[in-house]
């Protein structure tokens, strides 16, 4: 079996910006030269895809399609490099060694899934032969929010574990709880990231501040941005515009990633 890690990105809330910095980090990571694949495990609402330009209505086989037995893990990897419609920032994907494990948007699936739940031992497997059949070097998980099955097997499964939050109250009392369990759960590699941060704040402070109150490195803090907004998932942001700010805080994270023994 190949030695790749799981990294999981997780937040308690939605709305923090999980997918969007799911897809870009694995693109950057690509980037470097490493073999990436990417599962989408939010199968009650899934969207990484459109992230990656893999039309829904082109879609093939899904991870939904694996879970009820009728599709194989190699029928459902989509090289973004092959698959990915126009942008200018997934174009530079072309040659990459990156795969996306998608799930479906249809909605008969979506009820099915919710109706009949989730076989996790399967959906384990499905991640370790996801790592194995296409001798990944990372596969990141974009997960569910908050706490459920699906989102413990990510967690105790993790090499990786990074936890987006926002300076936020509410989004503080979820990620306590995460903390903890996945301290509980003895993840190797535990990392806080701070988006939508305020620009007129100081970020050294609420890195500190953040280290403190969780016990936990923040690897880093993404700032509110407008432009982030108005790309509204039409490409990667981080490689249409690699000398955004937004763009160079993610970079830092990859580098946390990278050196995660």
């Amino acid at each position: 079996m190949s030695a790749g890690k799981i990294v999981s990105i997780h937040s308690f809330r939605g709305g923090t910006g999980k997918s969007n910095t799911t897809a870009n980090l694995a693109a950057q990571v690509a980037m470097t030269g490493k073999r990436v694949g990417v599962v989408d495990t939010d199968i009650q609402s899934p969207g990484i895809h459109v992230l990656f330009g893999l039309d829904e209505k082109k879609m093939g086989k899904t991870m939904n399609d694996f879970l009820h037995g009728t599709a194989t893990i190699r029928e459902i990897g989509y090289s973004v490099g092959e698959h990915s419609s126009e942008g200018e920032g997934r174009a530079k994907l072309a040659g990459k060694n990156l795969w996306l494990f998608p799930s479906s948007i249809r909605g008969g699936d979506i009820s099915q899934i919710i109706k009949e739940g989730v076989d996790f031992n399967l959906l384990n497997e499905g991640l370790q032969t996801t790592i194995s059949e296409f001798d990944l070097d990372y596969l990141f998980i974009d997960t569910h929010p908050g706490l459920n099955e699906e989102t413990l097997l990510s967690i105790a499964t993790s090499d990786v574990l990074i936890i987006i939050l926002r300076p936020d109250n509410q989004d503080m009392q979820g990620t306590s709880v995460t903390v903890d369990i996945a301290r509980s759960l003895d993840v190797p590699n535990l990392f806080l990231l701070v988006n939508k941060a305020l620009p007129k704040y100081d970020f050294a402070v609420i890195k500190k501040d953040i280290e403190e109150k969780f016990e936990a490195p923040v690897a880093g803090i993404m700032p509110l941005s407008f432009d982030m907004a108005e790309n509204a998932s039409k490409d990667l942001f981080s490689l249409r515009y690699p000398d955004h700010e937004w763009s160079k805080a993610l970079c830092g994270v990859v580098d946390f990633i990278l050196a995660s023994k």
